[in-house]
């Protein structure tokens, strides 16, 4: 017998308790994927910032930000998301919009919001954008 002091019950998979499917489609992209759809949106907007903005320390920032904006609201993810088949999506499913692209970025840069994870596997700049990143 298992107890728990308070909190949702827990869930065989990441997504269960969103309505989100166990594995393929639609469900909850994992950790592994994720960080290497980081490590690409680093790299992609790092070589944007040698190539034009060397001297600017606040410009590999900025293009970062620009580009998970941008991305987000108008193809569902960043350049990594899209190449390794991801998508953040709201709870039920539907397009992102644009303020809650804009939220979940500036939390992102922020660094701990995106460390912190609940048991679905959404970082805090998730939670509090109200998205999550499946797989497409």
């Amino acid at each position: 017998m298992t107890t728990t002091s308070g909190g949702a019950a827990p869930s065989d998979w990441p997504g269960e308790r969103l309505g989100f499917n166990r594995e393929g489609r639609g469900s909850v992209a994992r950790p592994g994927r994720r960080i290497l759809a980081l490590l690409i949106d680093f790299a992609f907007c790092y070589v944007i910032y040698v190539a034009f903005f060397f001297e600017n320390p606040w410009a590999s920032s900025v293009i970062f930000l620009i580009e998970q904006v941008v991305l987000m609201a108008t193809l569902g993810g960043g350049l990594g998301h899209l190449l390794l088949g991801m998508r953040v999506v709201r709870l039920n499913g539907a397009y992102a919009g644009w303020w809650r692209p804009i939220v979940r970025t500036v939390l992102l840069v922020l660094v701990v919001p995106a460390v912190i994870w609940d048991s679905d596997q959404r970082g805090l700049h998730d939670v509090f954008s109200g998205t999550v990143l499946v797989k497409r």
